[in-house]
């Protein structure tokens, strides 16, 4: 029932009253990223979503666009502004996103949605975390986000399909809130966030 019915009612509940208080914030650091970072504040980019449908995901601009001595864009460790990893750090860049469960594309809870370029490397045990929803935050999210190997995300990010229920989303965004406080797992050494999946073997 939750599955089928109750977690959209309790993403649009929940993201309704999460807008009404970080409204303001929401405009502070629109702001900012006008302030430190230019135009355009919000990132946006093509990513999969239920059954690998695409969508746009949207978020707070947290890197700056520079270009090496051959034109090429420069990593995105080296992109990232002090201002764009305080963001990062405490997970506001992601607050755009609570309009993307508000159009049904996201829930609050769920596995995090990748890059499109991934969906081809994938083996069918971990193409299953596309059975539902991507979500703002999930299972890996609090069991080592970005400090865990891609093959151990997957592995929490099926988990959570197989799992899914009211008191676990409950649980999960509790103990969210307690890692942004921890500030661990944000990133791994010398990379933005993850280094990029190569995959894990075949699809089929």
């Amino acid at each position: 029932m939750y599955r089928q019915f109750g977690k959209r009612l309790f993403d649009i509940l929940f993201t309704i009253l999460a807008l009404c208080v970080f409204a303001p914030i929401l405009g502070v650091i629109a702001l900012l990223v006008r302030v430190n970072l230019g135009r355009p504040i919000f990132f946006s980019q093509k990513r999969p979503g239920l059954n690998e449908k695409l969508f746009t995901l949207y978020k707070f601009r947290t890197m700056a666009v520079a270009y090496d001595a051959s034109g090429n864009l420069r990593p995105d460790a080296e992109r990232l502004t002090s201002f764009g990893r305080f963001l990062r750090t405490v997970s506001l860049d992601e607050l755009p996103e609570l309009f993307n469960v508000l159009r049904g594309e996201m829930s609050i809870v769920g596995p995090r949605p990748l890059l499109i370029k991934y969906l081809g490397l994938y083996t069918a045990e971990q193409a299953r975390r596309h059975e539902i929803k991507p979500g703002l935050t999930g299972w890996a999210q609090i069991n080592g986000r970005n400090a865990i190997a891609w093959e151990g995300k997957f592995t929490l990010d099926v988990y959570y399909v197989d799992h899914m229920s009211f008191w676990l989303d409950i649980s999960i965004i509790a103990l969210t809130v307690w890692a942004l406080f921890k500030r661990k797992g944000i990133n791994q050494p010398g990379q933005a966030t993850m280094k990029e999946f190569m995959g894990s073997g075949d699809r089929e």
